[in-house]
């Protein structure tokens, strides 16, 4: 199991995209994990077949535990047992995936799954059948909680994984083929009698709410999901063990939004602002190379590149993968990664390294009109940019009158053990100076 993020001492092993026996090139994805930051795909790091798996789905595996053995053109003819016993991997190791689900209950690899999935059973009996005669329905502990939450029954399911497993793309594809509206979801559920199908149908238009249940007292407690709890946990320590000290810079964009206006003209795809200002904090990284930094404990780490991370609203919660080497990057480039990271964001597809890395997060609300705010840092980052919206705002004129222009307000967190307050100041004031002349940014 890869290190997926810095501080995960576990991950869960969603599903095998390989079975054992397959034979696999190098970059292709074999399996995918879930971390309490997101889920993202695990690629072979080398080409070979693929001989035994230790993990099946739903399960939790230590970081550097194993999962799997990939064997080599060179090892595939070997005895089995051999090769496990030099690796240390004895005949006491789970067998093969398959195996093992054949003989495991899929329902118990989902505790505290809300709602209580109903159709859970391995075994699908038709109506009018005795148990002993049904087929059994092997689905991932992923898939059976987003097909309870969207109301459908995995029997309703082609599976297209190993034995005819489900998996998330087969659910996917049977609620992209599903009408929508409240009549199609009522369509889509079993018969049943009138009062239960009504049931049916509001429970499936409010599958994103199924786990509040309202109480009498007037309020409705949401069980918070583990990436919730996981970032819960991430930002009370962050507040709680770094030292935040703060910083506001209010910036005249008025240049920026013309030299934006350019750019989008050319007919290519769009820039923002937010596009602009990650560039500009990685130049200005680059022009104060103290602030490219992180806190180790007990050294201050130092990046040549600048590698600025950007957080990301998604179903899910708060994303931050990383963009790399900024700097040395083209602004519709930056733009373009920063798009398909948002994307493959929000369709739980990153890889485990970028979500890794970086020295600064920008966070921008200035989409939702919030004028001003302050974030709290992201470990190990040595800080993170909050940036505002662009407001009208009035500004000295050069005959010393006043002139209507265009503001934007950033306020900078930072943490104070590797970064002082005059170091802060120096990189913020390169920033405005960019962000007010931002031809420099593009040179």
């Amino acid at each position: 199991m890869p290190g997926v993020s810095a501080d995960a001492a576990e991950a869960t092993l969603v599903e095998w995209a390989v079975a054992a026996g397959d034979s696999v090139t190098r970059g292709d994805v074999i399996a995918t994990v879930e971390t309490d930051k997101a889920v993202v795909d695990i690629e072979a790091e080398a080409s070979g077949t693929l001989l035994k798996t230790f993990a099946v789905a739903g399960e939790s595996v230590a970081i550097g535990g194993p999962i799997a053995v990939l064997v080599s053109e060179d090892d595939a003819g070997r005895d089995e047992a051999e090769l496990l016993a030099e690796l240390g991997l004895g005949p006491q190791a789970a067998g093969p995936l398959d195996a093992v689900d054949e003989e495991r209950s899929q329902d118990t690899l989902v505790p505290g799954a809300r709602p209580p999935i109903e159709h859970t059973s391995d075994e699908v009996v038709e109506p009018g059948g005795q148990p002993g005669e049904g087929r059994r329905v092997f689905a991932t502990p992923l898939v059976r909680r987003l097909a309870a939450e969207a109301g459908v029954a995995l029997e309703e399911l082609t599976g297209t994984g190993p034995n005819g497993r489900i998996r998330r793309r087969d659910l996917e594809a049977a609620l992209a083929e599903r009408p929508s509206g409240p009549a199609g979801d009522a369509a889509a559920a079993p018969a049943a009698a009138p009062a239960e199908a009504g049931a049916q149908a509001q429970a499936a238009t409010t599958a994103t709410a199924r786990s509040a249940q309202p109480s009498a007292a007037g309020y409705t407690d949401v069980p918070a999901t583990r990436f919730r709890r996981a970032v819960a946990a991430a930002l009370t320590a962050s507040k709680q063990t770094v030292p935040h000290f703060y910083l506001k810079a209010s910036c005249r964009v008025d240049e920026l939004l013309r030299l934006r206006e350019v750019v989008n003209a050319g007919g290519g795809p769009k820039v923002t602002i937010n596009d602009f200002v990650v560039k500009a904090a990685a130049a200005a990284m680059l022009r104060v190379p103290e602030m490219n930094v992180v806190w180790t404990g007990d050294a201050v780490r130092r990046f040549e590149s600048a590698d600025v991370a950007v957080a990301m609203a998604t179903e899910r919660g708060l994303m931050t993968p990383v963009v790399r080497s900024v700097g040395s990057r083209s602004l519709t480039d930056v733009s373009a990664a920063i798009k398909d990271l948002a994307a493959r964001a929000s369709a739980g597809s990153l890889k485990q390294q970028e979500l890794e890395g970086g020295s600064l997060t920008i966070s921008n609300l200035g989409m939702y009109g919030v004028e001003e705010f302050a974030a709290i840092i992201n470990p190990p980052h040595v800080g993170i940019l909050a940036v505002g919206a662009v407001v009208p705002q009035a500004f000295e004129a050069a005959d010393g009158g006043l002139e209507l222009g265009r503001c934007l307000t950033v306020v900078l967190s930072v943490d104070h053990r590797p970064v002082d307050g005059a170091l802060a100041a120096q990189w913020l004031q390169h920033l405005k100076s960019l962000l007010e002349n931002p031809i420099t940014i593009l040179a």
